[in-house]
């Protein structure tokens, strides 16, 4: 099973970022009210990016990463390899 760490534009322009295993399911649960009180309070607009990854630990430690960084370089980070 492949994880996928992903990039949320919210309302008001703000950006989320998770991980999952099932992007499009994860995404809907957004939409709805259902994942993050972050995305309850500021509802997903769109997927911005997203990559995969071979497991949940790598994945995370990505997230990990993603979030530290400025919102200036993230988009930048899913198109290094």
């Amino acid at each position: 099973m492949t994880w996928c760490l992903y990039l949320l534009e919210c309302k008001g322009g703000s950006y989320y970022c998770g991980i999952t295993n099932n992007l499009e399911a994860r995404f809907a649960a957004h939409q709805e009210g259902r994942g993050a009180r972050y995305t309850r309070a500021n509802p997903p607009l769109r997927i911005l990016a997203s990559r995969t990854y071979p497991d949940r630990s790598t994945a995370s430690i990505a997230e990990c990463q993603l979030k530290r960084m400025p919102r200036s370089e993230k988009l930048g980070f899913f198109r290094e390899e």
